[in-house]
């Protein structure tokens, strides 16, 4: 009986055993590759408005890290992005680096939100270059606030190490200034005067007409002087008008610095030359005077060539007093270091 059973039991166990082997030589079904996705978005700052060139950077489980440059309208976009979970990275100069993370689906075509950068908070060094024409005007603004003893203008002197050259603008600009100085008005006031007193050019008789006609011709003398000699002929010739204070050596060279540039200047070009602007000036506002001086008191070239010459020893005498003397006196110099 236990023999039969057995018997029994053997075709059974073939049978399964085959049933066996055919289901383990059956492949598993195959199982799809995901379809690859994009990433896009906009880069913007806290006001709203585009980010361009900023540097977007895409790292992700599924692949390398990819990055890109936002366009002109602050636009970015990854394309062929494995599914997956992603995270992009925004930095951009001046602003704080910013992050977004999120899962990609297969084939799924994400827009990120709008990512906006805040400033840097640890920005705060901002450098800004000035051209020489705005360094120049900065520097023509702290000469037009110096004056001796707070009050006589001393706008023609450059205390600053490294003066820049002035535009023919800003020559005029310092010529205009210094001839509608109420303090100019005064001293020409006071020149009149002096020449009344000692009846100075006779031919313009004494009074009130005197002395009109007495001030009339000393404020012409310096306004012609300080417009032909330091804004028409240093515009023209490209020389600089202003003394450049020394300050520095042997007292013996400061003497002969001070006195020479009477008759040298600085060109705009930082070279020295002949000043033919202070030399030329003069001569042309002497011979200019000639024209309303009285008739007696007119000499002809003996005149033009001595207001000339006056005209230059008075730069001499005016230098060695601003070398020596003037810094001392005059208020609001800026400080150089």
């Amino acid at each position: 009986m236990a023999f039969r059973f057995k018997s029994a039991l053997i075709p059974l166990a073939f049978v399964s055993l085959g049933w066996t082997c055919l289901c383990l030589g059956q492949p598993p079904p195959a199982t799809p590759n995901p379809a690859p996705g994009s990433i896009s978005g906009t880069v913007v700052d806290q006001s709203g408005a585009v980010v361009s060139g900023a540097r977007v950077t895409l790292t992700g489980e599924a692949h390398s890290s990819q990055e890109i440059l936002s366009g002109d309208n602050g636009q970015f976009s990854f394309a062929n992005v494995a599914s997956g979970a992603f995270q992009l990275t925004i930095a951009a100069p001046g602003f704080a680096t910013q992050t977004s993370s999120g899962v990609l689906s297969s084939g799924e075509t994400r827009i990120v939100p709008q990512i906006a950068l805040a400033v840097a908070a640890n920005v705060t060094d901002v450098q800004v270059a000035l051209s020489r024409t705005e360094v120049a005007q900065e520097q023509v603004k702290d000469e037009e606030k110096q004056r001796v003893f707070g009050v006589f203008p001393n706008f023609y002197v450059t205390y600053d190490p490294h003066p820049v050259a002035l535009t023919s603008k800003q020559k005029f600009e310092l010529a205009w200034k210094t001839t509608i100085d109420p303090v100019t008005f005064a001293i020409v006031g006071g020149i009149a005067g002096v020449q009344q007193a000692q009846n100075t050019f006779s031919g313009y008789g004494q009074g009130a007409s005197g002395y009109a006609k007495r001030f009339g011709a000393a404020y012409a003398d310096l306004v012609s002087g300080t417009f032909i000699g330091s804004a028409i002929l240093p515009s023209l010739l490209k020389q600089d008008p202003r003394y450049y204070y020394k300050g520095s050596g042997s007292k013996r060279s400061r003497i002969l610095y001070a006195i020479a540039n009477s008759m040298i200047c600085k060109g705009d070009n930082g070279h020295w030359q002949p000043n033919y602007s202070n030399v030329i000036g003069n001569l042309a506002a002497g011979g200019i005077s000639n024209l309303y001086y009285p008739a007696q008191n007119r000499n002809g070239a003996a005149l033009t060539f001595e207001n000339a010459a006056i005209g230059i020893g008075a730069t001499a005498a005016a230098n060695l007093v601003e070398e020596f003397l003037m810094r001392k006196l005059t208020t609001n110099v800026p400080k150089h270091e």
